[in-house]
């Protein structure tokens, strides 16, 4: 089967959310004609709606359609031409992907399949529960795709370059601590952070390069490899001041991993794993069938964690001065009080 798909067709599954807009924006920044499925609007999912229309207007093409309906699959899949696939369906949906390797390989179009990883390499963690639960059903997608053979490449892009709260979505989108640090364990277990842009940029590096073709892409650069002490100083120095530290030991992860609150316990056990198993760090890539991106790119640098937390800076800094503003605007909309003349008249007349 032949691997050249330069400039091929990119179909996109999972566009709207939070890793999938960085990959589809990468992907237009390239020139790449850019396919996006989406699903039909359910009347709820506003933000994401506003995020397919972003992508529309940047010349993306909108396909409605889910990725578990085989049929419509292979029907958009031929009828586009599409040579490249890349999922980032994640959560309740990771399992719709076995719908869509086997479209794939039906469909007989497609080049490079980049099913939905971007994270760790799946076969390698093994995080507690419900984390291992997202793990094994990465693990049969991963197994599916080979089993049919289809073209395929892992990305494993470690952690988003933010601070790691243990107890939230996408920390990304929290400002880091502005009261107290929650270490983890000692502090001392190191990470790889990547930013979002990265993720997307590289990603799309990957899918026509034939020296990542059937294998795992780990993103391990240098400048952000940091542990959580390190992480804690780096955002002092923004910030100017410094802030007290509290122990989050390797019991109160698990616990948090127990309770079974979706999604803060899967993040509770992956931070467990990262943080205090070191999950990132405990092999080498050394593999015939992985690589590593600063190797593959060495020329291309990566966005740096102290630049990633100047944008924390800035954000908060603006949503200090939105606060500021409409706590003016609230002010100035109370009428000041009557004179008291003015006052007396007005309940004489009443009266």
């Amino acid at each position: 089967m032949t691997v050249s798909v330069a400039n091929g067709r990119v179909l996109i599954v999972g566009a709207t959310g939070f890793i999938g807009r960085f990959v589809a924006d990468a992907s237009l920044d390239a020139g790449r004609p850019t396919y996006v499925l989406v699903r039909p609007s359910s009347g709820n999912q506003y933000s994401k709606d506003k995020v397919a229309k972003a992508l529309r207007d940047r010349g993306a093409i909108l396909l409605n359609g889910l990725a578990n309906d085989k049929e419509l699959m292979v029907k958009l899949l031929k009828e586009h031409q599409i040579e490249i696939v890349i999922s980032a369906l994640g959560g309740a949906t990771i399992l719709d992907q076995l719908s869509l390797v086997e479209a794939i390989h039906s469909a007989g179009t497609v080049k490079r399949f980049l099913p939905s990883e971007f994270g760790h390499d799946v076969d390698r963690a093994d995080p507690v529960e419900p984390g291992l639960t997202m793990y094994k059903e990465k693990r049969q997608v991963r197994r599916l795709i080979e089993k049919l053979e289809i073209p395929y490449t892992y990305i494993c892009c470690n952690s988003i370059a933010s601070w790691p709260y243990h107890n939230n979505r996408h920390p990304s989108e929290v400002i880091p601590p502005l009261d107290h640090f929650e270490i983890y364990g000692d502090g001392s277990v190191k990470a790889y952070f990547v930013a979002g842009t990265d993720i997307g940029k590289f990603t799309m590096k990957t899918v026509d390069d034939i020296r990542t073709l059937n294998k795992s892409v780990h993103f391990r650069p240098a400048c952000n490899f940091y542990n959580m002490n390190e992480l804690a100083a780096l955002w002092e120095r923004k910030i100017r001041r410094t802030l007290p530290r509290v122990t989050v030991t390797e019991e109160d992860l698990l616990s948090a991993a127990a309770e079974n609150i979706i999604p803060q316990s899967v993040v509770a056990s992956f931070t467990h794993d990262i943080f205090i198993k070191g999950c990132q760090i405990n092999f080498p890539i050394e593999g015939p069938n992985e690589t590593e991106a600063c190797s593959l790119y060495p020329n291309e640098p990566f966005r740096t964690l102290d630049d990633c937390f100047n944008d924390f800076v800035a954000k908060m800094k603006d949503e200090n001065m939105k606060q500021s503003d409409e706590n003016t605007k609230q002010s100035n909309e109370i009428p000041p009080p009557k004179p008291v003349v003015e006052a007396f008249a007005i309940t004489a007349t009443c009266a």
